[in-house]
């Protein structure tokens, strides 16, 4: 059995749902897949002496998931004042509607189609809630409306899908791009080396108790998996297919899919760069 503090980022182990840190309590949902590892992390974030509560990612539309993030608040004397999106994708954002109805809160994301009241949001913005203080770090690559929210407080970070609490991100393309996720992973390890971060409270999977590790693990990651594809292209498996049977060969098949997408933008970041010949990918 493999020490968890000698893996990437020092994930904490199993995930449940409950406190994480002093102003963030984890709510898991139940749908747990080989996509979205145990589930979607939904974060109850708030002030320890504070009667407000922010919620980022409210999950998928399960009813049952929806109340018991209301519940948790409830439990802990807090009122859900704000509610907030990492990205669109549904595991994360289609039960946002749903629970600002329960709530009666305002939805702010960057992507305008999915907020609810006027305010969105965009890099540099820093929300105040109840004296809880989040930052909006602009993390583009997953999908191209990706967010983070940093935790100053807590010398945390609040990662979505950029980094996950097991394994690695998928570059979700055509949406999203390889070099904008290079440079999001680099914004975030900015965050660690110059603003302290310490912690990633991800979208999936446990805690990181290692923010510094598990960046640099992810951007050594992009760099190896970028030479395969590379030396793939070289050796004739030139179509997306082709890449993802001989990069991802080890990989179970039924991750294959996501793999091609995260292959097709390593392709298209490659021929931008000049590394392999080719048009754009489709």
């Amino acid at each position: 059995m493999t020490d968890a503090a000698a893996l990437p980022g020092q994930p904490r182990g199993m995930v449940a749902s409950g406190p994480a840190t002093a102003r963030a309590v984890n709510i898991l949902a139940p749908n747990a897949s080989a996509m979205t590892l145990d589930g979607t992390n939904t974060w109850l974030v708030s002030e320890p002496d504070s009667d407000l509560a922010v919620v980022i990612d409210p999950g998928p539309l399960d009813e049952t998931h929806l109340r018991a993030v209301t519940a948790a608040a409830e439990r802990a004397g807090k009122r859900v004042a704000l509610t907030l999106l990492t990205h669109g994708h549904p595991d994360h954002a289609e039960g946002a509607a749903r629970f600002a109805e329960l709530t009666r809160t305002k939805v702010r994301a960057l992507d305008p189609a999915l907020r609810l009241g006027d305010e969105g949001l965009a890099a540099g913005d820093v929300i105040r809630t109840g004296g809880l203080e989040l930052r909006v770090v602009p993390t583009p690559g997953h999908t191209s409306d990706s967010l983070c929210f940093h935790l100053p407080a807590d010398r945390a970070v609040l990662t979505g899908d950029t980094v996950l609490g097991r394994g690695t991100s998928v570059v979700a393309h055509p949406e999203g791009r390889l070099g904008d996720y290079l440079d999001s992973l680099r914004r975030l390890r900015s965050l660690t080396v110059d603003d302290g971060v310490r912690t990633v409270l991800p979208g999936h999977g446990p805690v990181l108790d290692d923010a510094q590790g598990a960046v640099e693990y992810y951007l050594a990651h992009r760099a190896h998996r970028l030479a395969q594809v590379e030396t793939a292209v070289e050796n004739g498996f030139d179509t997306p297919e082709a890449v993802v049977a001989r990069v991802y060969a080890d990989v179970d098949r039924s991750l294959w899919p996501a793999a091609e997408w995260s292959v097709r933008a390593q392709l298209e970041y490659l021929r931008e760069h000049g590394l392999i010949p080719g048009g754009p990918v489709e």
